[in-house]
Protein backbone atom coordinates (compact mmCIF):
# COMPACT_ATOMS: atom_id res chain seq x y z
CA UNK A 1 0.00 0.00 0.00
CA UNK A 2 1.30 3.43 -0.94
CA UNK A 3 1.57 6.10 1.77
CA UNK A 4 -0.55 9.21 1.37
CA UNK A 5 0.76 12.58 2.46
CA UNK A 6 -1.71 15.30 3.32
CA UNK A 7 -0.90 18.56 1.64
CA UNK A 8 -2.32 22.03 2.07
CA UNK A 9 -3.29 23.46 -1.26
CA UNK A 10 -4.12 27.12 -1.85
CA UNK A 11 -4.36 28.46 1.65
CA UNK A 12 -5.68 25.47 3.52
CA UNK A 13 -7.74 23.27 1.23
CA UNK A 14 -6.44 19.83 1.99
CA UNK A 15 -5.55 17.32 -0.67
CA UNK A 16 -3.36 14.28 -0.86
CA UNK A 17 -0.61 12.91 -3.00
CA UNK A 18 0.33 9.28 -3.36
CA UNK A 19 4.02 8.49 -3.42
CA UNK A 20 5.76 5.17 -3.54
CA UNK A 21 8.71 4.83 -1.13
CA UNK A 22 11.99 5.12 -2.98
CA UNK A 23 10.69 7.44 -5.68
CA UNK A 24 12.01 10.94 -6.14
CA UNK A 25 8.53 12.34 -5.52
CA UNK A 26 8.30 10.41 -2.24
CA UNK A 27 11.66 11.76 -1.05
CA UNK A 28 10.73 15.31 -2.10
CA UNK A 29 7.38 15.20 -0.35
CA UNK A 30 8.88 13.60 2.77
CA UNK A 31 11.59 16.28 2.96
CA UNK A 32 8.99 19.00 2.38
CA UNK A 33 6.71 17.63 5.07
CA UNK A 34 9.58 17.32 7.57
CA UNK A 35 10.79 20.87 6.89
CA UNK A 36 7.29 22.28 7.36
CA UNK A 37 6.68 20.22 10.52
CA UNK A 38 9.91 21.44 12.14
CA UNK A 39 9.26 25.06 11.15
CA UNK A 40 5.68 24.85 12.48
CA UNK A 41 7.00 23.43 15.75
CA UNK A 42 9.41 26.34 16.19
CA UNK A 43 6.61 28.81 15.42
CA UNK A 44 4.50 27.17 18.13
CA UNK A 45 7.43 27.21 20.52
CA UNK A 46 7.95 30.94 19.90
CA UNK A 47 4.31 31.48 20.91
CA UNK A 48 4.87 29.28 23.98
CA UNK A 49 2.54 26.65 22.47
CA UNK A 50 -0.58 28.80 22.83
CA UNK A 51 -3.67 26.79 21.93
CA UNK A 52 -5.59 26.90 18.64
CA UNK A 53 -2.74 28.04 16.37
CA UNK A 54 -1.45 24.73 15.01
CA UNK A 55 -3.06 25.14 11.58
CA UNK A 56 -1.87 28.73 11.29
CA UNK A 57 1.66 27.65 12.22
CA UNK A 58 1.53 24.87 9.63
CA UNK A 59 0.20 27.14 6.87
CA UNK A 60 2.76 29.84 7.63
CA UNK A 61 5.58 27.28 7.56
CA UNK A 62 4.21 25.84 4.32
CA UNK A 63 4.18 29.30 2.75
CA UNK A 64 7.75 29.95 3.91
CA UNK A 65 8.90 26.64 2.43
CA UNK A 66 7.23 27.42 -0.90
CA UNK A 67 8.74 30.90 -1.02
CA UNK A 68 12.21 29.54 -0.25
CA UNK A 69 11.89 27.00 -3.05
CA UNK A 70 10.74 29.67 -5.49
CA UNK A 71 13.60 32.00 -4.51
CA UNK A 72 16.10 29.18 -4.93
CA UNK A 73 14.62 28.25 -8.31
CA UNK A 74 14.71 31.83 -9.59
CA UNK A 75 18.23 32.45 -8.24
CA UNK A 76 19.52 29.35 -10.02
CA UNK A 77 17.99 30.52 -13.30
CA UNK A 78 19.29 34.04 -12.86
CA UNK A 79 22.82 32.65 -12.47
CA UNK A 80 22.37 30.55 -15.61
CA UNK A 81 21.04 33.65 -17.45
CA UNK A 82 18.47 31.44 -19.05
CA UNK A 83 14.76 31.09 -19.08
CA UNK A 84 13.06 28.16 -17.47
CA UNK A 85 11.21 25.39 -19.20
CA UNK A 86 7.67 24.24 -18.60
CA UNK A 87 9.01 20.97 -17.16
CA UNK A 88 11.17 22.87 -14.65
CA UNK A 89 8.20 24.99 -13.56
CA UNK A 90 6.06 21.86 -13.22
CA UNK A 91 8.75 20.29 -11.03
CA UNK A 92 8.93 23.43 -8.88
CA UNK A 93 5.15 23.46 -8.49
CA UNK A 94 5.13 19.80 -7.53
CA UNK A 95 7.97 20.30 -5.03
CA UNK A 96 6.06 23.00 -3.15
CA UNK A 97 2.87 20.94 -3.01
CA UNK A 98 0.76 22.00 -5.98
CA UNK A 99 -1.17 19.00 -7.17
CA UNK A 100 -1.63 18.15 -10.83
CA UNK A 101 1.02 20.60 -11.99
CA UNK A 102 1.80 18.19 -14.84
CA UNK A 103 -1.65 19.01 -16.26
CA UNK A 104 -0.84 22.72 -16.64
CA UNK A 105 0.78 23.35 -20.01
CA UNK A 106 1.19 27.12 -20.04
CA UNK A 107 4.15 28.65 -18.22
CA UNK A 108 2.28 31.82 -17.23
CA UNK A 109 -0.64 29.82 -15.80
CA UNK A 110 1.75 27.63 -13.83
CA UNK A 111 3.52 30.69 -12.42
CA UNK A 112 0.16 32.17 -11.45
CA UNK A 113 -0.70 28.90 -9.64
CA UNK A 114 2.61 29.17 -7.77
CA UNK A 115 1.78 32.78 -6.89
CA UNK A 116 -1.61 31.71 -5.52
CA UNK A 117 0.00 28.94 -3.49
CA UNK A 118 2.45 31.47 -2.01
CA UNK A 119 -0.50 33.77 -1.24
CA UNK A 120 0.44 36.44 -3.73
CA UNK A 121 -1.83 38.10 -6.24
CA UNK A 122 -1.81 35.84 -9.34
CA UNK A 123 -0.78 38.62 -11.70
CA UNK A 124 2.10 37.12 -13.67
CA UNK A 125 1.81 38.13 -17.33
CA UNK A 126 -1.71 39.49 -16.91
CA UNK A 127 -1.15 43.23 -16.78
CA UNK A 128 0.74 45.61 -19.00
CA UNK A 129 1.92 48.14 -16.42
CA UNK A 130 5.12 50.04 -15.77
CA UNK A 131 5.14 49.11 -12.08
CA UNK A 132 4.45 45.81 -10.39
CA UNK A 133 1.98 46.37 -7.55
CA UNK A 134 3.12 43.29 -5.63
CA UNK A 135 6.31 44.43 -3.90
CA UNK A 136 7.19 41.12 -2.17
CA UNK A 137 6.53 38.72 -5.02
CA UNK A 138 9.37 36.41 -5.98
CA UNK A 139 8.40 36.71 -9.66
CA UNK A 140 8.79 40.50 -9.70
CA UNK A 141 12.00 40.47 -11.79
CA UNK A 142 10.46 38.10 -14.32
CA UNK A 143 7.38 40.33 -14.59
CA UNK A 144 9.58 43.39 -15.08
CA UNK A 145 11.49 41.61 -17.85
CA UNK A 146 8.20 40.90 -19.62
CA UNK A 147 7.01 44.48 -19.13
CA UNK A 148 10.27 45.74 -20.68
CA UNK A 149 9.70 43.47 -23.68
CA UNK A 150 6.08 44.66 -24.02
CA UNK A 151 7.23 48.31 -24.10
CA UNK A 152 9.78 47.84 -26.87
Amino acid sequence: MEPTFLLHVRGGIMGSINATPGTSNHRTQTARHQWIAVAAYFKAEARQFAANHALDDWLDAEKEYAELQVKKFLANHEEDLGSFSLAELQQLAKSIGIQYSDNIHLEAKLIREIQIFCRHRPCFQTENKNQCAEQNCEWRKECQKLIAIWHR
